[in-house]
């Protein structure tokens, strides 16, 4: 089904307003990532988590009690109906795993089944430089797509729209202390992809617009790109919805291992969308408003 929305909004008007408020919550996130730093899962710090499988119902009073009759400290606990995830801060031996495992075993019974995942400090180290690489070698790749598609102010505007929805979603993840894994990373391009996206879609709406508009001011300017935003909004609001619900039914139906990466799917997909409208092309206009000498008006076709 495809929703039609007939909504009018002055977003030069207000973008200002939207531009400061992602500077706020960038330099918040500034703030919390020099002071507090990300809670980085396993993936990118040396540990052991064993995933437990005990067939019956367990909570986490009784998961720490065996971890502490094992001798370890019980580290992050997160239950979940018949399972159970165990996260250590140091890498356990076999000798270690095995007393846990035993421990559950004469709680549970035999059935009890054990997943570790073990991650040295080397490893560790060269899975968080390697995600950065990720996103940066994205980011970079894109905005040459975009400027050999359209043009440098496009591409510029697009890779600063990247990277506020990336920070902002990490910013986020470091304010509430959320646990960043691979799974985030993933989430992560993924939101780039998206992002781009819905950004593309406006440019390639304004650049149309531009053929046909005779621009001589920056109010001309800001009209042409509200009528650009308004035209393409009932499509942007349509995918970000679509991708939305199914993030937001893997949040509450996944598995605790998907949980973070579906939330930052959800908060990215909102900061993509918001970015392309707020971020993006009200900065295109700024850089485009240097190139515009003549005073009049624009004709643009109203949606």
């Amino acid at each position: 089904m495809h929703f039609k929305y007939n909504f009018h909004f002055n977003f030069m008007k207000h973008s200002k307003k939207f531009m400061l408020f992602s500077i706020i919550v960038t330099l918040l996130g500034v703030v919390f990532l020099f002071t507090e730093g990300l809670n980085r899962g396993v993936d990118f710090k040396a540990g052991t988590t064993l995933d437990i499988n005990v067939g019956a119902s367990v909570d986490k009073a009784k998961a720490e009690e065996l971890i502490t009759a094992a001798g370890l400290s019980h580290g992050v606990i997160t239950p979940g109906g018949e399972r159970v995830s165990i996260r250590f801060d140091k890498v356990l031996s076999e000798a270690e795993v095995a007393k846990v495992k035993d421990g559950f075993i004469a709680a549970y019974g035999k059935d009890v089944s054990l997943e570790e995942n073990t991650v040295d400090t080397s490893l560790a180290q060269e899975l968080a430089r390697k995600a950065i690489y990720a996103v940066l070698i994205a980011s970079v790749f894109i905005s040459v797509y975009v400027w050999i598609r359209f043009e440098w102010r496009f591409a510029v505007s697009s890779i600063v729209s990247l990277l506020h929805d990336a920070f902002f979603t990490i910013s986020i993840f470091s304010i509430f202390h959320l646990e960043v894994n691979l799974t985030f990373v993933a989430a992560i391009l993924t939101i780039v992809g998206y992002s781009i996206n819905d950004t593309i879609v406006i440019f390639d709406r304004i650049r149309e617009n531009m053929r046909f508009a005779k621009v001589k001011n920056y109010d001309d300017l800001s009209h042409l790109v509200d009528a650009s935003v308004s035209q393409t909004l009932t499509r942007s609001i349509n995918t970000v919805l679509t991708v939305f619900v199914g993030a937001l039914l893997l949040f509450i139906l996944g598995g605790e291992s998907i949980r973070n990466f579906s939330l930052a799917m959800m908060i990215g997909l909102l900061c993509g969308a918001y970015s392309s409208i707020f971020i993006a092309s009200p900065l295109w206009a700024l850089m485009k408003k240097g190139s515009l000498n003549k005073p009049g008006k624009a004709a643009v076709a109203k949606p």
